[in-house]
């Protein structure tokens, strides 16, 4: 017992070293869940197999066939699309309400399908989900700046062309790079399953491709020095820009991207009121007063696309 009082003793008369203190770093920006890489892109438009701007004429504002008739009866027309790119499709943080140029449209061809407004039931998806949810016929259409390549023409079906962008660069205001090719070896940000990371993943400069789930992720990514640059349509670069006086849209566009209704493949009575809803909002001045209201300051004038069908 002694001993052990003894030992204690000779420890507590002993003072502590004090511990050599680990060096500090500066934290790092937690990363969006669902960051890849190259592997994630799709829908390119090196598959010419097709014109994949033709679609089925329409035969007027007819809501008697089989597609039409399910819609008329649920009571809702189920639409997939955006609620993270302003301007185009994002939620009013006043009002929780979805809006945009995109959703202007989803708006339209339910009204001319029930006659009246509140028919329609969001549902947001992202990039990637655009092709499954219209094979799994989760959704009656996307409506999600949805670009039309031969690629995806072959699980699903487009309306006509309902407006044209074109991929284009995000940078910080200090940037001087103005395409892919002075972002050599850099790493720059697209949604999965994009055009536009198909186009980043192939550039002969070798940009290093980073894909997220959304559009926004990207614009998070850049504030927080975690990539490079962002690209993608102008449409979308718009609005980031909106909301970030930080950055900038530079370059001039690098391919044409020809948005259209996604709709499901065996739902052509569907595809043919769609364009008619189109014909007629091109005529109207539906199409250009939604353009002015959402786009036109940011991208300049613009005229509705002229549709082809065949």
């Amino acid at each position: 017992m002694l001993a052990v009082v003894a030992v204690l003793a000779a420890a507590c008369g002993t003072a502590a070293q004090p511990m050599e203190a680990a060096p500090v770093t500066d934290a790092a920006w937690p990363t969006p869940a669902g960051v890849g890489g190259p592997d994630a892109a799709a829908g390119g438009d090196s598959d010419t197999s097709c014109n994949p701007l033709a679609s089925l004429a329409p035969n007027g504002l007819d809501t008697s066939g089989p597609s039409l008739q399910k819609i008329k009866q649920r009571g809702k027309l189920i639409a997939g699309v955006d609620q993270t790119t302003y301007l185009f499709g994002f939620r009013n943080p006043k009002t929780g309400k979805l809006e945009g140029f995109d959703i202007d449209l989803v708006n339209e061809i339910a009204r001319q399908i029930f006659g009246s407004d509140g028919h329609v039931q969001y549902r947001a998806i992202t990039s990637s989900q655009r092709e499954t949810v219209l094979k799994e016929h989760q959704v009656d259409v996307v409506v999600r700046t949805y670009s039309i390549t031969c690629a995806r023409r072959k699980q699903v079906q487009f309306s006509s062309v309902y407006y044209v962008a074109g991929q284009k660069i995000l940078v910080p205001k200090s940037s001087n790079a103005q395409s892919l090719t002075d972002l050599a070896g850099k790493r720059v940000c697209a949604a999965a399953k994009s055009t536009s990371l198909a186009k980043i993943a192939t550039d002969p400069a070798k940009p290093v491709a980073v894909s997220v789930p959304n559009w926004s992720d990207c614009l998070v990514m850049l504030q927080q020095g975690q990539v490079d640059a962002v690209s993608t349509d102008d449409t979308i670069l718009a609005g980031m820009a909106a909301q970030d006086p930080t950055v900038k849209v530079a370059g001039d566009p690098m391919t044409q991207e020809n948005y259209g209704v996604g709709i499901p493949k065996d739902e052509e009575d569907l595809v043919r009121f769609v364009n008619a809803v189109l014909d007629k909002i091109r005529g109207d001045g539906t199409w250009a007063n939604s353009y002015q209201n959402w786009v036109g300051a940011r991208l300049g004038p613009a005229s509705p696309p002229s549709p082809q069908y065949g």
